[in-house]
């Protein structure tokens, strides 16, 4: 049985990042370690939106879980396009599924586990009424 390949259009909200020489590794291609700064190019768009921040005071966002699939090389020069949506609020933390893509091709996949953590105690905090109101509007989740 044949899987869709993910299509950038597949994620509500989009995200860039230019490709540099730098992150290339010995045989030419963008090391796989490049793949995570991407991903947070993504997320960073949804916790930190200019508009204010999703955590509470004394909060910040750490990441529990990273799942990553590679499914092709990027290669330099050019850009990447990062799609990202909301799968899953929880009570402290929320679940992204993001897509990087290059010239319209999905490179790789990814599924990340980010917790509301209260910086005094190291211990997760439940998201605010507030924070799972803009999530969920983000999400397209009607709330009661």
């Amino acid at each position: 049985m044949r899987v869709e390949e993910p299509r950038l259009e597949d994620y509500p909200l989009r995200a860039s990042d230019k490709l540099r020489y730098a992150d290339t590794d010995r045989q030419g291609h963008v090391n796989n370690a490049v793949f995570a700064t991407f991903l947070e190019t993504g997320r960073v768009e949804i916790l930190y939106d200019a508009e204010g921040p999703l955590a509470e005071e004394g909060c910040a966002f750490v990441i529990a879980n990273l799942e990553l699939g590679f499914l092709s090389e990027i290669n330099w020069p050019g850009t990447v396009e990062i799609g990202s949506r909301i799968a899953r609020i929880g009570t402290s933390s929320l679940t992204l599924e993001q897509g990087i893509f290059q010239s319209g091709a999905c490179v790789a996949t990814a599924r990340t586990v980010i917790v509301q953590m209260d910086e005094t105690t190291r211990r997760s905090r439940p998201l605010s009424a507030g924070a799972v109101e803009r999530l969920s509007a983000i999400a397209g989740i009607k709330l009661p």
